[in-house]
């Protein structure tokens, strides 16, 4: 089945050009004006991914993509945020809202759609078949579900993939190069930055339980997942 991709953005012409690219790559392009329209659109199909501008009037993306990850439909949908705001500070802010990757306007379409199978492919890459259990975590593999105990722990696509390899390799301290390398596939669309905000969202995600403490800073080294204090 074609992968189905949901085009948030007001402008008519960046919809349609985006979602001719998509056709051509064999994609299915669903697409949406506005956030009403989106919602609309993901509880009629849920979609493999959302390319979501970070300007649309009414609800901003950087807000979009907050709610998103709260609610459960769509929190484990990846999301590219489309923006012409290439500052540093502000794609921090995406990726701190939730989003999984970036692509600053203007862009070419054939960017787009690498970008686009650079995150499929990490979202729906192979994590295992078995079960993972470690300093009260346990990752259900088949299922694509964390549990702290009995209680499911709502997590993004890309901390949880994150969360995998770090539980496959606990007490292994990795640095930021290594993660990219690992978790991203060595995607060179990647900045190191990027891994220092996941592992803050990673933390977040656990915080609730008093887990947060697993994923633990090496200074000068990196990071890793560790039940020793």
């Amino acid at each position: 089945m074609h992968k189905r991709i949901l085009i948030v953005e007001d402008e008519a012409s960046i919809r349609d050009m985006v979602a001719f690219a998509l056709r051509k790559a064999g994609m299915d392009p669903a697409m949406a004006g506005d956030a009403r329209e989106a919602q609309l659109a993901i509880a009629e199909r849920v979609p493999d991914l959302i390319l979501l501008d970070w300007m649309l009037p009414g609800t901003s993306g950087l807000e979009l993509a907050r709610r998103w990850r709260k609610e459960e439909l769509s929190r484990e949908i990846p999301i590219i945020m489309l923006t012409a705001r290439g500052e540093e500070v502000d794609r921090v802010n995406g990726l701190e809202a939730g989003v999984d990757d970036y692509v600053v306007k203007p862009f070419s379409t054939r960017e787009l759609i690498a970008r686009i199978k650079a995150v499929l492919r990490r979202s729906h890459g192979d994590d295992g078949d078995g079960m993972l259990e470690g300093g009260g975590l346990r990752i259900d593999g088949p299922a694509h579900r964390v549990f702290a105990g009995d209680e499911p722990v709502p997590i993004g696509p890309t901390e949880y993939r994150l969360l995998h390899f770090f539980m496959t390799h606990a007490e292994r301290v990795y640095s930021r190069a290594q993660l990219l390398d690992h978790v991203w596939g060595g995607s060179v669309y990647v900045e190191e930055r990027t891994v220092d905000v996941h592992i803050r969202r990673l933390r977040k995600t656990l915080e609730p339980w008093k887990l947060d403490d697993l994923v633990q800073t090496v200074r000068g080294s990196g990071y890793r997942f560790s039940t020793r204090a």
